[in-house]
């Protein structure tokens, strides 16, 4: 392996009309124009009131509710498409009035369609398991629906009347405002300071550049990067602390409008997931919290330095080697180390390439960080990056190639309805694709430095993964708490707890990690805050795959098969079902388990290698 030093222009966003062709994603795919578009949106506008004809008639025969499900399934199909192209075109510049504006039309359309069809749930909960049942046996078109309808028979006891069912949906409207607010502000409108480096180069210290300026080689620089990046969100937490507020309230609302005893067992509940395995996770944690300070320790010793600093977590763990490629490297490296999973899966990857499917880099008012959209049902998926040519961005294009090929899978072979995989699943593919990639490169390298780097960023993995999202996960959960009892939820508040716990994980008290005063507003710039429970996922996720992607590494044919039809089951199962039948208990601690092992395995040959390079 050679290593390529990168331009630091890479860093700075462009222009997007700057960027070659063939790194900007053609959302043609999915509209050619935004003229295609709004004919599109206003065709579905026209066919949602006809929904409401089939109110009271769900009953009547089998017939009857197989068209009901056929025609709101294909207007939400429609919808999904029409609200993917308005997401994504406000995603790669966040400044254009225009796309936001129809990302927000978009929004209130949705809202629509759901308060005209919220009579759909009550109905069948009012037609009862045994006709429903019957429906099924009659008409085989129901079949594809059959999961859905039991699970809508599961969680009866939350379901409101069909007028409480309207109002809720109807809410909606209201319930996304705290998040928009957010994506807007801190992607277009936040005005992020400027630093000078060591190299003299000014840098905007937006969210790209941080996460780029927060690598760097030189320690100064990373202190005065941290400093004015948290220092600057933290003179608006009062901003940030009334939008985090206003999201938690908005699931208090819900979880008191359908019963349920915590928001957390509403957000789970949705999957069926047992809130016993989101404080598994935060328990098994704190249990194992020596093994993630033991690495903290090796990661100072390491640096060189007499005492670690939060600003330090993202330094290289060899300030002599760049680990740095160019896209056309990155697909190189991706492709050769999904060969396991076979030819047909590598072919779909470069595809993705050579199509378009990806946004690779950072513009000018591009939102930030990565993701997968695998939404649009009838099209491929699509792909944001902000991609900066190190080996972290590697790994998470390989990670979000994980996403984009468990949508593409199930879409293949699911019917709509049962396409959609559940979150709780999300993050296993992502995870395992970035556990092979780091099995091919270590395999490939000889060079102690370079493999000790690529071990080392294994390591970030799990710091970033696997504890980083259990203390989100914590933190999430206590101001939800704090919510529910009543307890106001301010900036400065906000600020305390989450210094707190951060302090509490990072072994602040016993000198482990210093985590800096002003590091007690990084939650304002975490956008998964407002996802509802999502960050825990993260961490189950990988878990899942330490254990799941083993057993492909080993060659065993069997496990890879599984794996393959776990990628194309969708949301055909409830998440724990889907991953026993994929070959991993969710519901015990053997994952969790097996991955403190392999980290401390990690670390052994880490510190052998270390032993041998002094």
């Amino acid at each position: 392996m050679t290593d390529h030093f990168y331009s630091s222009e890479t860093a700075t966003p462009k222009q997007r009309e700057n960027i070659a062709e063939k790194h900007l994603w053609d959302l043609t795919d999915l509209f050619p124009s935004d003229e295609a578009w709004k004919a599109q949106k206003e065709a579905s506008e026209k066919d949602i009131p006809a929904l409401a004809d089939y109110k009271g008639k769900l009953g009547a025969e089998a017939k009857t509710l197989l068209t009901f499900l056929e025609k709101s399934s294909h207007i939400e199909k429609d919808l999904t498409r029409v609200y993917s192209y308005a997401a994504m075109k406000s995603d790669q510049d966040t400044r254009v009035s225009k796309y936001q504006g129809m990302k927000q039309e978009m929004q209130q359309v949705y809202a629509n369609f759901s308060a005209t069809v919220s009579f759909f749930s009550p109905e069948i909960l009012a037609i009862g398991q045994e006709t429903i049942h019957s429906f099924m046996a009659q008409e085989k078109g129901l079949q594809i629906y059959a999961f859905m309808l039991d699970d809508i028979l599961r969680t009866a006891a939350h379901t409101g009347t069909p007028g409480e069912e309207k109002i809720m949906a109807q809410a909606g409207l209201m319930s996304s405002n705290a998040q928009n607010i957010f994506s807007i502000f801190a992607n277009a409108e936040f005005p992020y300071p400027e630093v000078t480096i060591s190299s003299g180069e000014v840098v905007r210290l937006n969210q790209s550049a941080f996460a780029l300026q927060r690598s760097s080689h030189h320690r100064a620089d990373r202190e005065q990067v941290f400093k004015a990046f948290f220092t600057a969100i933290g003179q608006f937490k009062s901003t940030f602390g009334a939008q985090l507020s206003g999201n938690v309230k908005s699931h208090l609302f819900y979880k008191n409008a359908r019963g349920y005893q915590s928001c957390l067992e509403m957000a789970l509940n949705a999957n069926n997931i047992p809130v016993e395995v989101y404080h598994s996770l935060i328990e098994n944690v704190d249990k194992n919290i020596g093994t993630f300070h033991r690495y903290l320790s090796l990661r100072k010793k390491l640096l060189g330095i007499a005492q670690l600093h939060y600003y330090d977590l993202y330094a290289p763990l060899l300030g002599d080697i760049k680990l740095e490629y160019s896209v056309d490297e990155a697909q190189q490296h991706i492709l050769a180390s999904l060969t396991p999973l076979g030819t047909p899966y590598t072919d779909i990857i470069d595809e993705a390439f050579r199509n378009r499917w990806i946004d690779m880099y950072p513009t000018e008012g591009k939102r930030s960080g990565a993701y997968s959209n695998g939404s649009a049902y009838d099209v491929h998926p699509y792909m944001l990056m902000n991609y900066n040519g190190q080996f972290n961005d590697v790994s998470t294009l390989t990670h979000e190639l994980g996403h984009t090929m468990q949508s593409y899978l199930s879409n293949q072979k699911q019917p709509y309805p049962t396409a959609n995989y559940p979150i709780f699943v999300a993050e296993v593919a992502s995870t395992f694709s970035e556990a092979l990639l780091s099995d091919y490169m270590l395999k490939q390298l000889d060079d102690d430095k370079i493999r000790f780097n690529i071990l080392g960023n294994y390591l970030e993995g799990v710091k970033g993964t696997v504890f980083r999202q259990a203390q989100f996960a914590a933190f999430e959960l206590l101001i939800h708490e704090l919510t529910e009892k009543g307890e106001a939820l301010t900036g400065e508040r906000l600020s305390e707890l989450y210094m707190e716990l951060t302090k509490k994980y990072y072994g602040h008290d016993q000198g482990t990690c210093i985590v800096d005063d002003y590091i007690q507003y990084e939650w304002c710039y975490i956008p998964h805050f407002y996802y509802n429970f999502y960050v825990y996922q993260y961490a189950t996720s990988f878990t899942a795959s330490e254990a799941l992607s083993e057993k492909v590494i080993a060659g065993d044919k069997e496990a890879t098969q599984k794996y393959l039809d776990f990628l194309s089951a969708g949301g055909s199962d409830y998440p724990i079902e889907l991953l026993k039948k994929a070959g991993v208990d969710m519901t015990t601690s053997e994952p969790f388990d097996l991955t403190m092992r392999k980290m401390n395995k990690v670390m052994d040959e880490m510190e052998a290698i270390l032993e041998r390079m002094e």
